[in-house]
């Protein structure tokens, strides 16, 4: 199993000391955290795409490969690529040049995503929502496949007659994976295409309550007549970890609360109370906040359950102070990552 990060890049107010962080400062904190996070063992870290105020990244690659020539071993992503409102040929273009920079060490995770900014932003009318996604996942993936790509063209698409998408990746093909966020229908088309899934748990509730995409996900996948080798799952959650629970919450939840109730406000959502956040972050909540000790039983836990070969913690919902992300990335590698690795031993016998 690989245990990864990401991170939307949160920018503004620091909700506990009143500093205002700019997208410089935490764009240059982000490269800080990735480096650290590499020497520390972590395997995968990612950026997510937006084009709103409060977020420092709206392109991925080039914020990744600010960090890619200055790192070993630790794999790229994007958590996730707004493939509706992009160009398949530079999204494409984009990772194959992060992968030529980091020797090999990009993906892509696409999905629709979760705002709708940049619909207009690249005019793009919301009412494509779905044919935008579908008729570019299947652009991508063709330029993915060769490098003169052979694409009709769509009613969102370009025609590629036989063109060169270059540069081409340092791998034989970048791994694409699909963003999923939480519908059966979605879960179903990434196994029924055969690629990896991505499973956002980001809303709180229960982690367990996401077990049925991953049963529908591989039944469509069997079905469709993939290897299970093929049929890669990753979940990805709202996480921190500090020297204990206490500090870990009493670190998280100003930033998580200011950051979750600005979005609750504009979409008709309630408030967090502490409570509900701590309940959340116990043994069977979705946030993956805690203690090394009680951090690296949850992720075990789930992982016997759910079975996915990758899990990707959010830290730094909101704005939390740069000392502090060093710090729990630094607790992270040293204690939460080698007590999971011994978990996972144990179970295989």
């Amino acid at each position: 199993m690989e245990i990864g990060l990401f991170t939307f890049g949160d920018i503004g107010p620091n909700p506990v000391t009143g500093q205002v962080v700019g997208a410089p400062e935490r764009l240059r904190n982000i490269v800080e955290e990735i480096t650290l996070a590499d020497q520390v063992g972590v395997d995968v870290y990612g950026l997510g795409e937006h084009h709103r105020d409060d977020y420092a990244v709206s392109s991925i690659a080039v914020a990744l490969a600010a960090a890619a020539t200055q790192t070993k071993r630790i794999r790229f992503t994007s958590t996730v690529s707004v493939l509706s409102s992009d160009d398949p040929v530079r999204v494409f273009q984009q990772f194959a040049t992060l992968d030529g920079l980091s020797d090999g060490r990009a993906e892509i995770i696409a999905g629709r995503g979760a705002f709708s900014e940049s619909f207009p932003l690249f005019g793009y009318d919301m009412y494509d929502y779905d044919d935008l996604f579908i008729e570019k996942l299947h652009m991508l993936l063709e330029i993915n496949k060769a490098e003169h790509a052979n694409w009709p063209g769509s009613a969102h698409t370009q025609p590629l007659d036989g063109l060169g998408v270059y540069p081409r990746p340092v791998q034989l093909q970048l791994p694409i994976w699909l963003g999923v966020g939480g519908t059966p229908q979605s879960a179903m088309r990434a196994g029924t295409m055969g690629l990896p899934m991505a499973m956002a748990l980001i809303l709180g509730g229960e982690w367990k309550r996401v077990a049925p995409m991953f049963q529908l996900y591989h039944q469509a996948g069997h079905e469709a007549g993939h290897r299970a080798l093929r049929l890669m799952t990753s979940l990805t959650a709202h996480g921190f970890v500090h020297n204990s629970m206490k500090s870990a919450l009493d670190i998280y939840y100003p930033a998580h609360s200011a950051k979750m109730g600005k979005l609750g406000r504009e979409r008709g959502m309630p408030m967090q109370s502490r409570e509900m956040f701590e309940k959340f972050s116990g043994p069977n909540g979705g946030y993956f906040a805690g203690g090394p000790s009680q951090l690296a039983e949850k992720i075990l836990a789930a992982h016997e359950v759910l079975r996915f070969d990758r899990i990707l913690l959010q830290f730094g919902v909101g704005v939390i102070d740069h000392r502090s992300m060093l710090e729990a990335i630094e607790i992270l590698g040293a204690n939460v990552i080698p007590e999971i690795r011994r978990g996972l031993a144990k179970a295989a016998g």
